[in-house]
Parts: C-alpha cells; sequence; structure tokens
C-alpha cells in the first residue's frame, strides 16, 4: 500500500527466528503485534515476553498480526484498522524485497528499502550476528553500493563500523539518534547530536535519523522551536530523514500532519520523514 501512495522507500525493521531466517518485525518480541500469547500460551521468557527468538520461521508463520496493543491488551492507535481476526501474517526479508521489487518492475518505479537489524547487541548475546545476515540477503538481491536503492540503519555506532569495516559494506549507513532514556544501545546521544559528536561519525555514515522532536520541539506558548541539529549534519554532508510522523501522534501545538510535513520540509529542511501515513505526508509536500 505505501508503495503505491509513492514513498522513495519501505523500512524494515528485522530480528531472527529461532533457525536464523530474518523476519520484519519492529520488537524482539512478538506479544504486542500477534497473537503469540494465545496460539503459545507457554512459551514467554522470565519477562512475561514472547521472543522471536525462541521460534522457528514455520511457527512464526502460524501467528495472525495485528495492530500493536499496550500492556493492557487496548490498541495503541484505536482509529486504525480495527483489532480482530486478521489475514495478515509476519514475512520474511526475503519476502518483503521480493514484493518491493516485483512491484517495482511492474510499475517502473525503483522504491528503496531502509533496514534496521533490530537490536544487533542484544542478538550478539544470544550467540547471533544479525548484520552480517542483513548484509547477506541485501547483497543476494543486488544492494551492495551506496548507489543502489537501499540504506542500513542503526542505533549502535558499534554495528555501524563492523558492517562497514569487517564485512566491507559500501551500503549507505544511517546512524539513528535516540533518547538515552529509552536504552537502545550504549552510545550516548546527547553527546551524539553536537557537533563534535556528529564530526566523530561523519566519515562513517551517510545520514543520520534523529527523532522527531530531536530536530523540532514546541515552547509554550505553542511557537516552533527548530534545532541547530539538521543544519549542523548539513554541514557535513549527512542527509538528516527524522523519525516518526504520524497524523495521530502530532502535539496540539502542530495542528495538521499536512502543516507540520510542509514546516519540516521548508523550515527545518529535511531530507526526509519516516512516517505511518505516507498519502497524507505526500499530499502536503506536492500541495
Amino acid at each position: 500500500m505505501a508503495h503505491a501512495m509513492g514513498v522513495d522507500y519501505i523500512e524494515q525493521d528485522v530480528v531472527l527466528t529461532r533457525d536464523n531466517v530474518l523476519i520484519v518485525l519492529h520488537d524482539l518480541y512478538l506479544d504486542a503485534v500477534t497473537d503469540v500469547a494465545e496460539k503459545f500460551p507457554a512459551r514467554q521468557r522470565p519477562d512475561g515476553r514472547r521472543y522471536a527468538m525462541d521460534f522457528t520461521l514455520e511457527e512464526i508463520r502460524s501467528l495472525r498480526v495485528h495492530e500493536r496493543i499496550d500492556a493492557d491488551g487496548q490498541a495503541e492507535f484505536p482509529n486504525r484498522y480495527p483489532h480482530g481476526d486478521t489475514p495478515f501474517r509476519i514475512p520474511t526479508l526475503a519476502e518483503e524485497i521480493t514484493l518491493i521489487q516485483g512491484l517495482n518492475r511492474s510499475t517502473g518505479r525503483n522504491v528503496g528499502v531502509y533496514i534496521e537489524p533490530k537490536s544487533p547487541a542484544w542478538h550478539d548475546n544470544e550467540g547471533r550476528d544479525l548484520v552480517q545476515e542483513v548484509i547477506k540477503v541485501l547483497d543476494h538481491f543486488g544492494y551492495r553500493r551506496r548507489e543502489d536503492q537501499a540504506c542500513l540503519q542503526s542505533f549502535d555506532t558499534k554495528y555501524l563500523e563492523y558492517a562497514r569495516h569487517e564485512l566491507q559494506s559500501d551500503l549507505k549507513l544511517v546512524q539513528l539518534i535516540g533518547d538515552n532514556s529509552w536504552g537502545e544501545s550504549a552510545v550516548d546521544f546527547d553527546s551524539l547530536i553536537t557537533r563534535q559528536g556528529l564530526e566523530s561519525i561523519s566519515e562513517l555514515v551517510d545520514g543520520i535519523g534523529p527523532w522527531l522532536l530531536q530536530v523540532m520541539n514546541f515552547s509554550e506558548d505553542g511557537i516552533p522551536d527548530i534545532s541547530d541539529l539538521t543544519a549542523l549534519a548539513h554541514q557535513l554532508e549527512l542527509f538528516v530523514h527524522a523519525y516518526t510522523l504520524r497524523a495521530d501522534q502530532l502535539p496540539a501545538e502542530a495542528g495538521s500532519i499536512a502543516n507540520t510535513t510542509r514546516f519540516l520540509a521548508q523550515q527545518v529542511g529535511l531530507d526526509g520523514v519516516f512516517t505511518d501515513h505516507p498519502d497524507q505526508v505526500i499530499r502536503a509536500l506536492r500541495g
């Protein structure tokens, strides 16, 4: 659907199954977006979650995917696709790339893939080389160079360095930037968003992926406050793709997603934005 709406790239967060297959899934665990608790009630780890790593691909194929639910079992975005019995499944990364490349061929477009190996350090602790597996699959589908329509992104600089220097990947690399409180990696993001921090990665990566509130926030009186992060990155010849613009998760001061989109493009100067609502973002940009 995103392909038909006219996006430039489609993002895949990927994790490994027990039998070492890459699947497209935002979390390490399956509970928030599938019926795994119903199908496999006794398969949780001590933290109460059921991790993709503990299931074979065949088992994961038996699960139904639904809109994300919170800890109380309520829909996190209640006005999206109805929660309930759905026909959706978790795809492998290879299946999703096959679909995108097939759509590219049939439409004459060249929509890219934008991969995040999810929590590579966690996979390391499980004895798995997630980044290497991702690069193998991308290489199989012809994504090898910066000129190709593929980006590899991570919150963990260590694994971007691993991809570039040890695995000799020439793909476009993107440093994701989060908030230190999230615990996404050992990287100090507060330091990373300074000029010195960006300079430290400017020879390694091609772009950065900051949280939207790191490039633009709102003061108490509702006035947009633009940070210098985008300008600093551009001075170092890094592109900036911020995440995640959602029509149903905008601060009241932002107004509509159309106004926010135009402001991010024209005033903040973003090169791109991740969004759950590509049709609305593209319509705003064309307008």
